[in-house]
């Protein structure tokens, strides 16, 4: 029995249903494309109305067409009974280029169709999908306008897209750079067939060695992350460009973590879990494979450091403005403008190229590029075959060199927005994290400082003091809090340094409610915030950054994926600006900074629990010796 891959990607026989005898029409383009590039196997156009289509032999019906058939491209209204046609020729994916699911809102449609075919036994790709293509294989399967090219590029880079325009755009904008491609698939509505799944099967596709991503949600993220370090484990990297970086998406406002680690912060350290590059353009989508090809993760713990050869001082400064913006460092610049030579260029670059001070070298290339190739460009090829990447920016339009870079496999760049973010891309690329085994309480309970106190997080001593007396046992000076109350400092409703029953007397009254809650002053070196969140993307995540009152405003944070170990959670403080006074920073007092690892990973636990939607610890104080925690939020799930 023919495999999915198989079947989707190489099928021996395609059905066409509802191919138009009118070449004009989209329904006729998949015929027509492939045809037009070279596809081998047999074509069934799929048409009651007519005995042939576009010069060959048409079927009422998918019943009538001979012989088997691997793949049906579904392109009419009634894709209901379209389907039961497939079943009952079994064939085994169909892809249905036809809307109306959940495209339109038709979500009870889209449910029902998977389903039926979930009980046919066929594979769904789409709804509202543009359909497949396989450059090296010659299947053209797809009505996206950009398959008129006059041939398809054939290269070591595959592409999984939401959209199907967007698909065509990667690939002609490829093309004229000199890239080739493998397999581009455009997704539709995942009614079956996800990008998770595809994401596997690109994995342990032999002409595959890099995967792009265009995303404009994530369905399935334990399925996408499965598949990314399967991908990471055959030495095929994936990089994804995700649209909404601006959009928060959902209502975070509970906490301070939900409004920090929002949608976007989310996605960032759901990639970095799972060992994707994340990208911010749609040129670096088009040019980053030849960057990554048969590369691993750098795994730098530490800010990324590029040396830089340059022609153009000019030039050279667009690009390394923009990797300063993304936390890139620069190692050494050397600006050969006024005495460069073949030979100076070349023995520059294999310098850096060899050196342990920079983690990649940027060639940058003014004018030569465009009219003297050979003399900037040619030394770039010679040495970016092996070892440390060596990337190009031509400054002027140079197509011949573009090209000449693609055909031996040099990452080249057009603008230098695309260059940066590449580079800030691969510098940041980390292998897929592996998670951590701590231990969870059987029972967790109800109120926050005791849920907190039981995950093994110190908490200042506390108690619920209830009028009319407010009678309790925690030594003074205290602070007076309303109890059951979130964001506290912005209701007005805590009071600091309460020193005697006189002053507690007077705080109550000014709280003005029945219940307060009574706390042990404390002081640390610092505030920091811990907090937890399921996020209803990607999953559970853990925050740590500088807290108190301010810390939506500051936003000095870092957050992964949860649980984390001690280990990692202080990897994610040293990524705070804001601790650095507790670094011991020009001789201020150091804090306990393990023992702030220790609680970001007690809190990162609640990933093993259920029932909980958020948590936080804000603030928790880091003293020299020790943290402890004076406030604390849960939010249930409803």
């Amino acid at each position: 029995m023919i495999d999915l891959a198989q079947a989707l990607f190489a099928p021996r026989a395609v059905a066409l249903i509802g191919a138009s005898g009118d070449a004009a029409k989209n329904t006729a383009r998949p015929q027509r494309y492939l045809r037009k590039h070279g596809y081998a196997g047999r074509i069934l156009p799929i048409n009651p109305g007519r005995g042939e289509v576009l010069g060959e032999a048409a079927y009422p019906s998918l019943a009538a067409a001979p012989g088997e058939v691997d793949h049906a491209f579904i392109m009419v209204a009634d894709v209901e009974r379209a389907l039961e046609d497939c079943g009952a020729k079994r064939v085994p994916v169909a892809s249905i280029f036809s809307d109306g699911f959940a495209d339109k809102g038709n979500f009870e449609r889209q449910l029902a169709l998977a389903k039926r075919a979930k009980s046919l036994g066929i594979r769904l790709l789409g709804p509202n999908s543009m359909g497949v293509i396989d450059a090296r294989g010659r299947l053209a399967l797809t009505v996206n306008a950009v398959l008129e090219m006059e041939r398809l590029p054939a290269g070591g880079v595959s592409i999984v897209s939401q959209s199907g325009t967007m698909l065509g755009t990667v690939l002609s904008r490829g093309a004229a750079r000199g890239l080739g491609f493998a397999k581009l698939v455009s997704v539709g509505n995942e009614a079956d067939l996800g990008v998770g799944e595809l994401v596997e099967l690109l994995a342990a596709d032999a002409d595959t060695r890099v995967i792009l991503l265009f995303l404009e949600t994530i369905r399935d993220a334990a399925r996408l992350a499965g598949a990314a370090r399967r991908a990471h484990a055959a030495g095929k990297a994936v990089a994804a460009y995700k649209l909404g970086r601006s959009a928060l998406g959902e209502a975070l406002a509970r906490s301070h973590t939900g409004a920090l680690a929002g949608s976007d912060a989310a996605l960032d350290a759901y990639f970095r879990d799972c060992g994707i590059v994340r990208i911010d353009l749609l040129d670096t989508l088009v040019e980053i494979g030849p960057l990554l090809i048969d590369r691993k993760p750098p795994d730098l713990g530490r800010p990324g450091r590029v040396a830089v050869v340059s022609t153009t001082g000019g030039g050279a400064a667009t690009v390394v403005d923009r990797l300063g913006l993304r936390g890139i460092e620069l190692a050494s610049m050397h600006d050969l403008t006024m005495a460069a030579t073949q030979e100076s260029y070349r023995a520059t670059l294999e310098r850096l190229r060899a050196s342990p001070d920079c983690d990649a070298v940027l060639a940058v290339v003014g004018s030569s590029a465009q009219f003297h190739p050979q003399l900037a460009v040619q030394p770039i090829l010679q040495c970016a075959q092996a070892g440390k990447p060596v990337a190009a920016f031509m400054t002027p339009h140079a197509e011949a060199s573009l090209a000449l870079c693609a055909q031996h496999g040099v990452p080249a760049f057009r603008t230098p927005e695309a260059c940066a973010d590449a580079l800030a891309g691969y510098l940041s690329w980390h292998s897929p994290a592996k998670r951590a085994a701590p231990s969870l309480p059987k029972h967790l309970p109800e109120s926050p400082f005791e849920l907190f106190a039981v995950l093994g997080v110190p908490v200042a001593p506390w108690q619920i003091a209830e009028a009319p007396g407010y009678a309790h046992d925690v030594p003074y000076p205290v602070a007076v809090k309303l109890a059951g109350v979130a964001h506290k400092t912005e209701k007005a409703g805590v009071v600091l340094n309460v020193q005697d029953r006189a002053q507690l007397d007077a705080a109550v009254k000014a709280l003005d409610s029945q219940k307060v809650l009574i706390q042990k002053m404390e002081t640390g070196l610092a505030e920091a915030i811990v907090g937890y969140r399921d996020d209803p993307v990607v999953g559970p995540l853990v925050l740590v950054g500088a807290g108190g009152v301010l810390s939506e405003i500051y936003r000095d944070f870092a957050v992964r994926m949860a649980p984390v170990s001690a280990e990692e959670a202080a990897a994610m403080i040293a990524e705070v600006k804001g601790f650095a006074p507790l670094r011991g920073y020009r001789n201020l007092p150091r804090g306990d900074l393990a023992a702030l690892a220790q609680a970001v990973s007690r809190v990162s636990a609640l990933a093993l629990a259920s029932g909980i939607a958020e948590a936080e610890i804000n603030p928790l104080l880091v003293k020299s010796d020790g943290v402890v925690a004076v406030d604390a939020l849960v939010v249930r799930k409803e």
